[in-house]
């Protein structure tokens, strides 16, 4: 019920019926609790916020977290945002008295004025706070605001120390840059939610531009400031925390032995010039140190009282004019000072420091600060260092919504911890991005200059020619250049380790990613501009495009048609230059215009006679793409594969239950696995076959010819792979080889049993995964789906099979076999090829039972009352010998299964028949 659809779209803009107060409805609630939640949120402070922000001006910024919490409840009443104008009125005055766009959790925005809009009273009740003029009053408050604290926060930054006397200062230059900052980035962001197109809020958020003079620039630089600023204050009140009790006690200390050595002085054990004996104030002295040394940390009203004590007794007794003893009781009382402060921290300034850098409003508003932040960097790499602090300030915003996954105890902790951690990953490597970038634009320029701009130095330089080798500004501007390439890299390891939530980054790996994936898009870029094949020439439609065009009655633009062509230039059922490479391999070898000759390694045209193309092409690609691309090659034509022989597995076996179907399956299959076959039976099977079968041949051939076609494409790959592997690591290659070997012999000798399974399937494919980069494997005994239950898919196969002798004929001069007529092209190499492969999906006993029908094929074709039905027979029997002997070379079968089935006198009848 509560994922139904309630009509609401982000991108439409379009606000539904009453929207969400029908949507809460799905779940009814107790009126009263939502009465009594709301009057409590409007009464009381909640959150105790106040402690964090004591300041007046600041009291809207304290109440924002209830204040989006009544923005919500309040939805559960809409009769309330309707008609209750006092209540509104109260509300708005309380919480919304110079503000009107919220985060509601985690930087999702919404603008009061769109989201109240459909209710009277809320409406009018937020009008006060809309009037321009206030708008106008407020928005040049925190333009001159912001303004300000760019320039105190770049004094602090220079002159911020760990003195214990700063931090109150400093900690009130935080609250105040966070609440400029809060109201700035929430009242010039775009709402996340946006209900409707309103035109009132783009003014208001216009006018807040403007009156504001907001800038990105400007913004981002006080969020640098104020970010970096934050996390010195807080590393100085956790050194302070740490050290409270020691420094505490060693300022103590220090203050006992300055007041003894006074009371020494004045006792006469020591002596110091214009110093008389006074027993009074050597008792006096002796007392106080006494209270000094008894102080505890609490004692903070104590110290003042002795503070004052120290001042009256230099006053009353004019100690102050003997320059040593003031100096001694000024020192005294800096150290009393130095006591008050340190035991005044706690970590409730800590806690209130956290509350008032909480960034988790903006959560998504810094997104659109991606772009200023790129900038910042290209135009100075150290600015590296301050996104630093601003990255750790973003994973402070993490805590909201841990906390209460965190107080309820649920074990969804980790996942929602790393889920916010991973995108503040994101963030940062979306942000730093532009490091690698730069540098990669640097490095090119440098290449243009190795490349175009300098000359080869001869081996021997006459001295009046040195001048002009020596190209002293090219070099100048290299030397430039390369400075500017380590100055970047410098500023991104700069970061050293960041920590992200519960990620840490390291800089050398932020840094080694980034490299990478630029390199990625670099590399990328140049196989897909490379790897096109695009039959028609530019010029051409372009020109074609104009007639077009004109022929339409459009006026012609040279724009349109090269964004045409960018977009059509690609095949459109391939993204990635692999896919095309993949694509453009398959339309030159397709079997339907080329045939594939064993002997010369290469594809010939069926009606030129030429060749298309050889085994070299496979050479020529694994020196532009290298082993990786090759991988990834096999790999696309093995998905395509399964493709293929999943669809020919759905068609039969939906049609499977066709009546037609399963009649004709049910009598070639009686006649075929009869034993008693006889003499007559046999010489009408041919004739029956070819008269029955066509009606589903067509289609399942096509997918025979395909996965054959992509299996050849396949074993060329492995062989490329192979011999690379030979060639360039052979002491590897050989031990693949022999473990290979070893491996198989371990599998048949142990036979099904299982004994470490799950060991043995993790050699296995860590195994076969090394086989096929080494190009080991024989890609025609993969298995590719899973066995489909087809208990008469050998029989399909042979009747697939039978029609197609009819067009093909041996050939002496290239010893395979060709189709008879080139409009009745078929490869008996793929053919073959592609039906082992489809019966090896399925069992062995499959693949025996297809040359068991074959050759009861033969036996049918050399009987009397066959020859006599007409000429077709004999050369028939011959190309189905033929295609027994390419299904036993490629499938792996024994030739002497077929000499257990067809007599040797008909074998060697058959081959003197091809011989002559």
């Amino acid at each position: 019920m509560l994922l139904r659809s309630t009509g609401f779209s982000k991108t439409s803009n379009y606000r539904p019926p009453n929207y969400p107060e029908d949507y809460f409805k799905r779940v009814p609630l107790n009126d009263s609790m939502i009465e009594h939640i709301i009057g409590r949120l409007r009464s009381d402070e909640i959150y105790n916020q106040s402690l964090a922000y004591p300041h007046p001006k600041h009291r809207s910024t304290a109440l924002s977290n209830q204040a989006s919490m009544l923005v919500v409840i309040l939805s559960f009443k809409p009769f309330m945002l309707q008609s209750h104008t006092a209540t509104m009125r109260e509300i708005v005055d309380r919480f919304f008295p110079d503000n009107w766009v919220i985060s509601i959790y985690m930087g999702i925005v919404i603008n009061l004025c769109d989201w109240w809009s459909p209710y009277k009273a809320a409406r009018i009740a937020l009008n006060n706070s809309l009037e321009s003029s206030n708008v106008k009053v407020i928005a040049q408050k925190y333009g001159k605001k912001m303004k300000k604290l760019i320039s105190e926060t770049e004094e602090v930054q220079l002159t911020v120390t760990s003195d214990e006397s700063a931090i109150g200062s400093l900690v009130k230059l935080v609250k105040e840059c966070n609440v400029t900052l809060h109201w700035i980035l929430l009242h010039t962001a775009t709402p996340t939610i946006s209900l409707e197109d309103s035109k009132r809020s783009r003014m208001l958020k216009q006018l807040v531009v403007t009156e504001s003079k907001y800038t990105t620039s400007d913004c981002l630089q006080l969020l640098l400031s104020t970010a970096q600023i934050e996390q010195r204050v807080k590393q100085l009140y956790k050194d302070l925390l740490c050290g409270k009790e020691t420094n505490w006690l060693r300022a103590k200390q220090t203050c006992v032995e300055r007041i003894t050595d006074l009371a020494q002085i004045f006792g006469g054990s020591k002596s110091l010039d214009g110093v008389e004996r006074n027993q009074n104030l050597h008792s006096w002295f002796i007392e106080i140190s006494k209270h000094i040394d008894s102080l505890q940390q609490e004692d903070a009203r104590k110290i003042v009282q002795l503070l004052q004590a120290l001042e009256e007794v230099q006053e009353f007794h004019q100690l102050e004019n003997n320059l040593h003893i003031s100096q001694y009781l000024a020192d005294t009382r800096e150290i009393l000072h130095n006591m008050l402060r340190t035991g005044s921290i706690t970590e409730d300034t800590m806690i209130s420091l956290n509350i008032v850098t909480d960034c988790c409003y903006a959560w998504n508003i810094m997104e659109s600060f991606i772009e200023a932040m790129q900038t910042s960097i290209k135009e100075s790499p150290p600015n590296v260092i301050k996104l630093k602090a601003l990255f750790l300030k973003m994973a402070s915003a993490l805590e909201t919504p841990l906390l209460r996954v965190n107080q309820a105890r649920s074990a969804d902790l980790a996942s929602v911890s790393q889920y916010y951690s991973r995108e503040l990953e994101k963030y940062a490597r979306r942000v730093l991005q532009i490091i690698p970038e730069t540098v990669f634009g640097l490095l090119a320029q440098i290449v243009h200059l190795e490349t175009n701009s300098f000359k080869e130095i001869p081996t021997k330089l006459p001295k009046d020619k040195l001048k002009d080798y020596a190209q002293l500004d090219d070099r100048l501007k290299m030397a430039k250049l390369t400075y500017a390439v380590s100055v970047f890299t410098k500023g991104v390891l700069s970061l050293r380790s960041v920590p992200l939530g519960v990620l840490r980054v390291d800089s050398h790996r932020l840094l080694e990613d980034g490299i990478r994936q630029e390199l990625v898009k670099k590399v990328t870029f140049a196989l897909d501009n490379g790897l096109i094949f695009e039959p028609k020439s530019k010029i051409t439609y372009i020109i074609n495009n104009a007639v077009e065009e004109e022929r339409s009655g459009f006026s012609w633009s040279s724009e349109k048609s090269w964004k045409y062509f960018q977009e059509e230039k690609f095949d459109n059922n391939s993204t990635t230059f692999i896919g095309r490479l993949a694509r453009e391999l398959i339309r030159i070898t397709d079997p339907r215009t080329t045939v594939y000759i064993e002997h010369s390694l290469a594809w010939y045209d069926l009606k030129a006679q030429t060749e298309v193309l050889n085994y070299k092409i496979f050479s020529r690609t694994f020196e532009a793409i290298g082993t990786p691309g090759l991988i990834g090659l096999d790999k696309l034509i093995s998905f395509y594969i399964i493709t293929e022989l999943n669809n020919m597995i759905c068609y039969i076996e939906k049609n499977i239950r066709n009546k037609t179907w399963s009649s004709t399956i049910d009598h070639f299959g009686t006649i075929l696995n009869s034993t008693d076959s006889t003499r007559t039976t046999l010489s009408k099977l041919h004739s029956s076959i070819t008269a029955q079968v066509s009606k589903f041949c067509p289609q399942i051939l096509e997918w025979v010819l395909k996965v054959g076609h992509y299996q050849l494409l396949k074993k060329k790959i492995a062989y490329e792979l192979n011999t690379a592997c030979k060639f360039e690591a052979k002491h590897m290659e050989a031990a693949l080889q022999t473990l290979h070997k070893a491996v198989l012999y371990e599998i048949d000798k142990q036979g099904n049993t299982n004994h470490n399974e799950a060991e043995k399937n993790e050699l296995l494919q860590e195994l076969s995964t090394r086989l096929d980069w080494a190009g080991i494997s024989n890609p025609q005994n993969n298995v590719y789906i899973k066995p489909p239950s087809l208990n008469d898919i050998a029989l399909i196969m042979f009747l697939v099979t039978v029609p197609q002798l009819s067009k093909i004929q041996y050939c002496k001069n290239t010893g395979t076999l060709l189709s008879k007529k080139p409009q009745d092209s078929l490869d008996a190499v793929v053919f073959v090829i592609g039906v082992q492969t489809v019966l090896r999906q399925c069992t062995f006993t499959a693949m025996t039972r297809y040359v068991k029908y074959l050759c009861i094929y033969v036996l049918s074709c050399v009987t009397s009352d066959s020859v006599k039905a007409g000429s077709d027979g004999e050369p028939e029997g011959t190309n189905a010998l033929h295609i027994l002997e390419l299904f036993t070379k490629y499938s792996g079968i024994s030739r002497s299964f077929i000499l257990k089935e067809i007599p040797i006198a008909i074998m060697d009848h058959f081959q003197a028949k091809t011989a002559k």
